[in-house]
């Protein structure tokens, strides 16, 4: 097998299980758990987050790099694989707003770094998750708790996970120089 194609599966298969983790973080791990309500945690001085935003970040990140390495239609497989497993593992009570936030983000980073992957990488990259994740942010908080209080922190808690992926996106030119 291939490296971009060993890369591929690798990235389509921690992007899934970004997602079970994302839902258990969210009730389990945190510096604070509200109380029928999410587990946060501190993204920035002053600023809290449901912890699942830990993951989130880094599941923008690697659905584009699954596209990169294995095609459209392995990164659209995965958006509909990512969505099931969401709303299976979700809380019964975050079940819609786990699901149905996954799908959009997801959707709408594959809109933005699919015409920009193949002249600017990092760009397509950077760009495609930061539309993500204010959708995902967005559309999760409003339909899981009905308040947009975590907003900011949602935001700069997947942010952190895309500035780490930065340099992985710089090697991933390398392994895998133009699209499947």
């Amino acid at each position: 097998m291939e490296n971009r194609t060993r890369l591929g599966w690798i990235a389509f298969t921690g992007f899934l299980a970004c997602i079970p983790l994302a839902n258990w973080m969210i009730g389990h791990v945190g510096t604070v758990c509200v109380p029928n309500g999410p587990c946060l945690v501190p993204v920035a001085p002053g600023l809290m987050a449901p912890s699942g935003v830990l993951t989130v970040g880094a599941a923008l990140v690697l659905r584009d790099v699954v596209q990169r390495c294995l095609g459209l239609r392995a990164g659209l497989l995965a958006i509909a694989l990512g969505t099931l497993a969401s709303a299976l593992v979700a809380p019964a009570a975050l079940v819609l707003a786990s699901g149905v936030a996954f799908a959009l983000s997801e959707l709408a980073d594959c809109a933005v770094y699919t015409p920009l992957q193949r002249r600017r990488l990092l760009l397509a990259v950077v760009a495609s998750s930061m539309v993500g994740l204010v959708v995902d942010s967005v559309v999760f908080l409003t339909l899981a708790f009905g308040s947009l209080d975590f907003l900011a922190g949602q935001i700069v808690g997947k942010l952190w996970a895309v500035a780490i992926a930065v340099p992985l996106v710089r090697l991933l030119r390398r392994v895998a120089p133009t699209p499947a």
